[in-house]
């Protein structure tokens, strides 16, 4: 990257994106490592907490609702929400439903549709 740039990692509250990240705080929000300036600065959303908030619940609302009306019909449906639930399954029944979580706890991947029979 040329010197000047700027990495923002949004994911360093679950250890980071970048190499270089470590973690800072609003007080000391920057540090540069190579000429390359890194903003990460944990829960980043708290410091607009009713903003956050509120865009959270506007992306997560509809997931709710689905679930809500349909129940695990839900994740069957052939639509963004469907495939949204269904992505992000982790667990059903017993039954590890992500190849991340399955890999991390040495546990066997069950695949989302096979779990949901």
């Amino acid at each position: 990257m040329k010197p000047g740039s700027v990495l923002v990692d949004v994911a360093i509250d679950q250890g980071g994106c970048f190499e270089t990240s470590k973690p800072t705080t609003h007080d000391h929000p920057t540090f540069v490592v190579e000429g390359i300036i890194h903003y990460c600065v944990a829960n980043m959303p708290g410091a607009v907490p009713q903003t956050s908030a509120a865009a959270l619940n506007n992306a997560t609302l509809p997931y709710g609702l689905a679930l809500a009306e349909k129940g695990l019909d839900a994740l069957h449906a052939h639509s963004e929400i469907g495939r949204g639930l269904l992505s992000g399954l982790n667990v059903f029944q017993g039954q590890v439903t992500s190849q991340a979580v399955a890999n991390s706890l040495g546990m066997e991947f069950v695949e989302p549709l096979k779990a949901l029979g």
